[in-house]
């Protein structure tokens, strides 16, 4: 069987909050916190796994992804 994602080392993003999570609903709020983004302007850097991506597309409106 294959795999769902690729393990590779390109599959590595740099995500980082750009918009502040004031009047965002909770969930929203609650999934940025998940990702690890606590400040405007913090950055973590995450694999590509698709529990991962599930939770940046809910947000992607506050959040900046750049690829490692």
């Amino acid at each position: 069987s294959t795999p769902l994602y690729s393990s590779a080392a390109s599959d590595v993003y740099k995500r980082q909050l750009t918009k502040s999570t004031i009047g965002s609903q909770k969930d929203q709020i609650a999934t940025v916190r998940g990702l690890g983004l606590r400040k405007l302007n913090s950055h973590v850097i995450l694999d590509f796994t698709p529990a991962i991506s599930g939770m940046v597309k809910k947000v992607e409106h506050l959040i900046k992804t750049e690829e490692q």
